[in-house]
């Protein structure tokens, strides 16, 4: 490329993002980023919005817990942030059965490792300190598990994912919660996958002192804007007496821009490091619609749905393995399976954006995050089921037709 060279304009087209996530950006949500006037990031509307957004936020999540806001990035950041009060040399507990936490076990070993064993191996130190508890794919984490790990090892800090997208598991939180509590560890949980679609309130879990999410999944808020956040007094208190290497994800300096200082709500806004107007509208626009329809009515909504997806997908002769709400994650049929990553890039080739596993076994993802209609759900199953036809599967289409008509009849008949 030369200093001359001028690309065409980038025009992306309109695809189903029917994968673990990011979910469908709400149209009112894309409205109020555009719509928002270029206003200097000190205006008294953005730091409204910003006040409103934090008390919007803490109503979604269920908690009082002051210090629940949002950092700016994707669920990395958030994630990054909750686990920046592990230091070197705290004992850990990281429960992992799939992909991504395995990525957060990953996280806790760089955290917690002392610079010895950083220096030995600095992109997969191996800490002694760090006990890695892994749960075959495709199982969940149960209270039990929990309860015996932490027995064994006596951590300072105990995490696990919530729901794991890697294999679409749903994890015993309420287990995980009552044995960090039982066993004095301070629970770190990534709700990453979740927050907005599960119907749950932190608060109802004492063992937990710091969550973690991110904006594109259940908040379903595309272009990016900030990855939930909420820590207990327990965790910022820990977090003062020990201090954190990071500045940028430093849970209480961070929480100053949006008006929390020492404890406390400043609810006259106060200096930040320039959150934009644009940000700031659609994030508080994603909330507002969160209860609008009530985290409640969200969690319905999605296991009714999935429900539907399910019953298609097996109708096809696959074998769904996962217990997700948002998403199902299954075997091809025998006379498929190795052929994963062909099937997926041909739905992609299609603007059908489904996913495979990213870690053994290779298994196939279809999500469902804000696409909580039966046009929508249908329109999924048939796309898939021409994709599999095209691969040689004999799928019958009056079966698939039949297994939606008789879900959604007979919600129409309940009525």
């Amino acid at each position: 490329m030369t200093d001359q060279t001028l690309f065409d304009q980038l025009n992306i087209p309109n695809t189903i993002a029917a994968g673990p996530g990011p979910g469908n950006t709400d149209a009112r949500v894309l409205a109020r980023y555009a719509g928002a006037g270029l206003a200097d990031h000190m205006h008294p509307d953005v730091l409204r919005g910003m006040i409103e957004c934090k008390q919007m936020l803490r109503a979604v999540m269920g908690t009082q817990n002051v210090h629940t806001f949002g950092v700016a990035g994707t669920g990395w950041s958030g994630l990054d942030m909750m686990f920046s009060a592990v230091m070197p040399g705290d004992k850990v507990v990281m429960f992992v059965n799939g992909t991504f936490s395995g990525i957060d076990g990953l996280t806790v070993r760089m955290k917690a490792a002392t610079a010895e064993e950083l220096a030995a191996n600095p992109l997969d130190p191996q800490t002694a300190n760090v006990v890695i508890i892994d749960v075959p794919h495709g199982e969940s984490v149960t209270g039990d598990v929990v309860d015996a790990a932490l027995a064994a090892h006596k951590p300072k800090w105990a995490a696990m994912a919530h729901w794991e997208t890697g294999s679409g598991r749903v994890n015993d939180i309420a287990g995980f919660s009552a044995a960090c509590e039982k066993h004095g560890a301070m629970g770190l949980v990534d709700a990453v996958s979740s927050l907005g679609v599960g119907d749950f309130r932190i608060d109802d879990f004492p063992g937990v002192h710091g969550w973690a999410s991110c904006p594109q999944k259940g908040i379903c808020c595309l272009p990016l804007t900030y990855a939930p956040v909420s820590f207990t007094d327990t965790y910022i208190e820990t977090l003062r007496s020990t201090g954190t290497r990071t500045f940028c994800h430093h849970p209480i300096l961070e929480a100053r821009h949006w008006g929390i200082i020492d404890g406390q709500d400043v609810e006259k806004g106060t200096y930040h490091r320039t959150h934009s107007a644009y940000a700031v509208s659609a994030f508080h626009e994603a909330l507002r619609i969160c209860l609008q329809q009530t985290i409640a009515q969200r969690a319905a909504d999605y296991t009714y749905h999935e429900a539907a997806l399910r019953r298609a997908i097996e109708a096809m002769g696959c074998e769904v393995t996962s217990n997700m709400p948002s998403l199902v994650v299954f075997n091809l049929p025998g006379d498929l399976a190795g052929r994963e990553m062909e099937l997926v890039q041909h739905c992609r080739a299609q603007n059908f954006g489904i996913w495979p596993t990213l870690s053994e076994p290779v298994q196939v993802r279809i999500g469902i995050l804000n696409l909580l209609t039966e046009a929508a759900i249908t329109d999924i199953v048939n796309r898939f089921a021409e994709a599999l036809r095209a691969h040689g599967a004999k799928v019958d289409q009056a079966d698939i037709d039949a297994v939606l008509r008789g879900h959604y009849d007979a919600a129409i008949a309940a009525e």
